[in-house]
């Protein structure tokens, strides 16, 4: 969508008006804030060691997630996920973009930003954006007024840091990127002046290679990586202050959480695997939000819930209409406002690699239908790393076995039974060449799957 000057300059007028109308704020703000990386077990109210005093805070202030899922196990698929509300496999973001890639988020895609400026948002994205690099897929593109960042991960070369679609240092100092994000969002926050806003704040980190200010950098006897975690703490402790510094505190919807589980350093918790796996470690993220009054504070959910539901969530908060195209997401306010204690997704959640189903969530279950031929993320075996079928799905109850560590699917047939019959109902929805790798890959189970895979073929 694009803005005219006009629309732009008569923002306040309208929100003026909206607000002498209703005697309160119309619409209110929301700030989502995104990290890379950033795994189940390393924030202190899940457990971390590291000190994260304003994210403790601030779950303590409202609601903190025990069983959020990213919708993908890389940084890629689960931003388009979670700006859409769509599984990355409808989107066509199916796996990680790289800099000199020439695609990305599908143009005839509605993103969050999109809906919230036709209710005349302001709308900024500050920080990784990694949704394709040509210009036609940056954010000012896909309905954000602003962009302040790098445009995909700082380990990818060259890492450019930019204002809206012009470069302003390469490569970007990562010394500096944290404490330069938040001196945006401040900036943006102290701007709005009364207009509703929304601030998408993905953050670079804890992605490697790390990178902390002077101010942070040997500060945490976890070494770099706590230094990093204790510096994003502080960054949200910021954008916290300057909400309620100008009397927004209350009119804002605050999301912390993660795009995937963590990578080499960092702690998934008790959870088994790591990013770009499908294990619980590499989808389930630690997910916090906050909104003083519409929230009510010092709650904890094990809800099965998940990026995909934040689209949803937020159009129904914001009086937004929603896209025309099927979403995947739930509206979770019912939940949020304490209306209902629990909420039930309709649907399996699916999880992807690329193009293949690897494995599904549905109440405490979880059935694994294919997996990699390798253990750990890194290195790929000979030949490359890829998905296999299980000739035998295998099923694990989370609420007994967080670890995914006991195959249930024996003494449960009728769950597997059932999970199955869910899958192949919400697969026939997904684009052809989704739905034609799934048949391929129920083919290539029934016959063997093959030398090298884990875990082998049952006799």
């Amino acid at each position: 969508m694009t803005i005219t000057r006009r629309d732009f300059l008569a923002i306040p007028a309208l929100a003026a008006t909206r607000q002498a109308v209703s005697g309160a704020k119309a619409f209110p703000n929301v700030v989502l804030i995104f990290c890379d990386d950033l795994g189940y077990g390393d924030l202190g109210c899940y457990g971390s060691k590291i000190p994260t005093p304003n994210l403790d805070r601030m779950a303590a202030d409202g609601l903190r997630f025990t069983h959020f899922y990213s919708a993908n196990p890389v940084c890629s698929p689960s931003r388009a996920a979670l700006l859409t509300g769509r599984y990355p496999t409808r989107v066509g973001v199916p796996k990680v973009l790289f800099p000199l890639d020439q695609g990305g988020l599908n143009e005839d895609e509605t993103t969050l930003a999109d809906l919230l400026r036709k209710q005349h948002y302001r709308t900024i994205c500050i920080g990784k954006w990694h949704l394709g690099r040509p210009e036609k897929f940056l954010p000012t593109r896909r309905g954000f007024d602003a962009y302040f960042g790098i445009p995909y991960s700082n380990d990818m070369t060259p890492r450019p840091l930019m204002r809206d679609t012009e470069v302003l240092e390469e490569p970007a100092d990562l010394t500096t990127l944290t404490a330069r994000y938040t001196e945006e969002a401040v900036k943006f926050i102290d701007g709005a002046k009364g207009n509703p806003f929304f601030l998408y704040m993905p953050h670079t980190y804890p992605h490697i290679p790390l990178g902390a200010s002077a101010k942070f950098r040997g500060k945490s006897p976890l070494g770099m990586y706590g230094d990093v975690v204790e510096e994003i703490d502080w960054s949200v402790g910021e954008v916290l202050a300057a909400l309620k510094r100008n009397a927004v505190d209350r009119d804002t919807l605050v999301i912390f959480s993660s795009d995937n589980g963590p990578w080499y350093q960092g702690s998934a918790g008790p959870l088994r695997g790591r990013k770009g796996m499908t294990w619980e470690g590499g989808v389930r993220v630690p997910c916090i939000m906050r909104m003083p009054g519409r929230i009510p504070k010092g709650r904890v959910t094990d809800s099965l819930t998940s990026t995909l539901d934040i689209l949803p969530t937020v159009a129904q908060l914001c009086g937004a209409a929603m896209p025309t195209k099927p979403i995947d997401g739930i509206n979770l306010w019912p939940l949020l406002s304490s209306k209902t204690k629990a909420i039930e997704r309709p649907d399996v959640l699916l999880y992807f690699d690329a193009e293949f189903l690897q494995c599904a969530r549905w109440m405490q279950w979880k059935l694994h239908v294919a997996r990699y031929n390798n253990v750990t993320y890194s290195p790929a075996p000979a030949g490359g790393r890829r998905s296999f079928p299980l000739v035998t799905p295998e099923l694990y109850n989370l609420t007994q076995d967080p670890a995914e560590s006991y195959d249930v699917a024996q003494e449960n047939p009728q769950v597997v039974r059932e999970m199955m019959r869910r899958i192949e109902v919400l697969m026939l929805s997904f684009p052809a060449d989704i739905v034609k790798a799934w048949v391929d890959q129920k083919a290539l189970a029934a016959v063997q799957v093959p030398a090298g895979s884990l875990p082998r073929a049952k006799p």
